[in-house]
C-alpha cells in the first residue's frame, strides 16, 4: 500500500493542486493514502525547517510530499515538491493534473480562509478558559512533587473549572523542568489545564492567583558553621531575589493573589521583603506558614501520650518560624486518649490537663521540636519535603474555605499592634479562617513570659530586615 504524505502553505496553490491530485488518486485506486497537513503561511518557514532538520532532507518551498514507509521498518523517503509528486503520479498510475491556475488560486483562497476560521474558533474557545494560575518557584526542589497531585485536585479549589500550573526554576535545569512537565501531564488530572515551564523571569507571576515559594538559599542545619560575614552576604542575596519577586507580582499577579512563603531559613524575611515591594496588593495575601512545625510538635507530643499525631489539636506556634519560636499549648486538645475519662470520638480533653511533666514540656519538647527537621534529614539523607508539601496543602486548603470556623492554624503575618508587637514583622500568630480570609484569634493568653518570647523574635527579625534593606520602612495592613 502506498501512503503519502502532503504538506503545504495553506495559501500556496502547489499545494492545492498537489492536494487536489492526491484526493482523486485515493478515490480511483483502493491501495492508495495520502495524510494532509496544512500549515498557516506564518507557521510554515519554521515547521519545513525542523521537519527537514529531522529527517536529513533538503527542501525550501511549499509542498513538501514524502511516502511513508513506517509498515517496512523506515521512517518516510523524500519525493520532493510539486513537480516532483506530479512526475512519480504519471510514471507510475498515468495519472496527471490539468487544473487551470485560476483554480488552484481559488482552491488555495479557501484553504488559507478554512484554516483562519479554524484558527479563530481555537482562539474562541480558548478564551472562554478562565483557568487558575498557580506558579511554584524553585520547581525542581523535591517538594514540587509532592505537591503537585493534590494541588491539581477539586477539594483543594472546589470552584475551579482549570488550573494551568507554571513551574518556575531560575537558572535551572530546562531537560529536569520538561520532564517534570511531561509527568504532570501523564497524571491526566481532570483539572489540568496546561503545564508552562519557565527557567527567567520574563513571565513570571503573570496573571497568578497562586504563588507558592519554595526557595531554599540557606541550609539552616549549618548554621553553626557559617560566620556572621557569610550570614550578612546570605541575607544580601536573598533581598535581591524576594525585592524582585515582590516588584514582579506588584505588576503582574492579579490583586486578589494568595501568596505563600516557604523554606526552613529567613521564611518570615522572605514574606517582609515581598510585602515591601507589593505595595498595590494587600498584605493580608501574604503569609508564611507554621504548619510543619504545628504538626511536628503533635507527632512528638503523639508519640507521648500513645495516640495519633490527628488526635492533637490546636497547638500554637509563635514568633520567628525559621528562627526563635515557642511551642504554646494553652489550647491544644486531645482525642481518643486511653486515660481515667474516656468519651466518644469526639469528646476531648486538654493535653495541659493530662500532662503534667511542664519543665518537659518547656525544655526538652520544644528542643524536639526545633531538631526534627534536621532528625529527619538524617535518616533520609534529604529535607522533610513530605511535611513541608502537607503544611502548603493545609495552609491554602484552609485559606479556600474548606476547614471548620473553630480550627487553629499558626500563620506567619504582618502583626500591626498584634499583642504589642512591631508593626513591621511577620511572626507566627495563631488565627482561624472564614470565607477564604484569616484572622488573628485573640481569645488566647498572652503572659509576660510569652510577650518576652516574642519580643525576642522580633528584635532578630527586625535585625535580618536591616541587615538586609538598612533604612527600611513597611506597610501596614489596611
Amino acid at each position: 500500500m502506498a501512503k503519502f504524505v502532503v504538506a503545504g502553505k495553506t495559501d500556496c496553490p502547489y499545494y492545492a493542486k498537489v492536494e487536489l491530485l492526491a484526493d482523486a488518486l485515493q478515490q480511483s485506486l483502493p491501495n492508495f493514502k495520502t495524510r494532509k497537513i496544512s500549515i498557516p503561511p506564518d507557521e510554515w518557514q519554521e515547521w519545513l525547517e525542523n521537519t527537514c532538520k529531522k529527517n536529513g532532507w533538503r527542501h525550501d518551498k511549499s509542498p513538501l510530499v514524502w511516502r511513508e514507509l513506517v509498515e517496512d521498518g523506515g521512517k518516510g523517503m523524500f519525493l520532493g515538491g510539486f513537480s516532483d509528486f506530479l512526475e512519480h503520479c504519471q510514471d507510475y498510475y498515468s495519472i496527471t493534473s490539468h487544473m487551470s491556475t485560476d483554480l488552484m488560486l481559488s482552491v488555495a483562497a479557501e484553504n488559507l480562509e478554512t484554516e483562519m476560521n479554524f484558527v479563530r474558533e481555537e482562539q474562541r474557545r480558548i478564551s472562554l478558559i478562565k483557568p487558575l494560575h498557580i506558579w511554584i518557584s524553585s520547581a525542581l526542589n523535591p517538594t514540587c512533587q509532592f505537591l503537585i497531585t493534590n494541588l491539581l485536585c477539586t477539594e483543594m479549589f472546589p470552584h475551579a473549572t482549570a488550573i494551568s500550573l507554571h513551574l518556575l526554576d531560575l537558572g535551572g535545569d530546562e531537560e529536569g523542568l520538561q520532564g517534570l512537565r511531561m509527568e504532570t501531564e501523564d497524571l491526566a488530572l481532570p483539572l489540568l489545564h496546561q503545564v508552562i515551564i519557565h527557567t527567567d523571569l520574563e513571565q513570571a507571576f503573570l496573571e497568578a492567583d497562586i504563588i507558592i515559594l519554595l526557595d531554599e538559599m540557606w541550609s539552616a542545619e549549618n548554621d553553626e558553621n557559617k560566620s556572621e560575614d557569610e550570614k550578612k552576604k546570605k541575607i544580601k542575596d536573598i533581598s535581591a531575589r524576594y525585592q524582585v519577586y515582590g516588584s514582579l507580582i506588584d505588576a503582574r499577579a492579579n490583586k486578589e493573589v494568595k501568596v505563600i512563603v516557604t523554606g526552613d531559613s529567613f521564611a518570615s524575611l522572605k514574606c517582609s521583603l515581598l510585602v515591601d515591594k507589593a505595595c498595590s496588593i494587600n498584605s493580608r495575601q501574604f503569609v508564611t506558614m507554621a504548619t510543619q512545625l504545628e504538626n511536628e510538635a503533635r507527632a512528638i507530643l503523639a508519640n507521648k501520650l500513645k495516640v495519633k499525631p490527628s488526635d492533637i489539636k490546636d497547638v500554637i506556634v509563635w514568633g520567628n518560624i525559621s528562627g526563635s519560636f515557642y511551642i504554646d499549648l494553652q489550647r491544644a486538645k486531645v482525642f481518643n486518649y486511653n486515660g481515667a475519662i474516656r468519651g466518644p470520638s469526639f469528646f476531648s480533653q486538654s493535653v495541659l490537663q493530662i500532662f503534667h511533666d511542664r519543665k518537659w514540656l518547656e525544655t526538652d519538647f520544644q528542643d524536639l521540636v526545633r531538631c526534627q527537621h534536621s532528625a529527619v534529614a538524617s535518616k533520609t539523607c534529604r529535607a522533610a519535603v513530605m511535611s513541608a508539601a502537607n503544611g502548603i496543602l493545609t495552609v491554602l486548603k484552609a485559606w479556600n474555605g474548606n476547614c471548620g470556623p473553630d480550627e487553629v492554624f499558626s500563620l506567619g503575618v504582618l502583626c500591626p499592634g498584634y499583642y504589642d508587637l512591631p508593626e513591621s514583622v511577620i511572626l507566627s500568630v495563631p488565627v482561624t479562617f472564614a470565607d477564604g480570609k484569616w484572622s488573628v484569634l485573640f481569645d488566647v493568653t498572652v503572659e509576660e513570659e510569652l510577650k518576652e518570647r516574642l519580643q525576642l523574635s522580633a528584635s532578630e527579625l527586625t535585625q535580618e530586615i536591616k541587615s538586609s534593606i538598612p533604612g527600611n520602612k513597611r506597610k501596614t495592613t489596611e
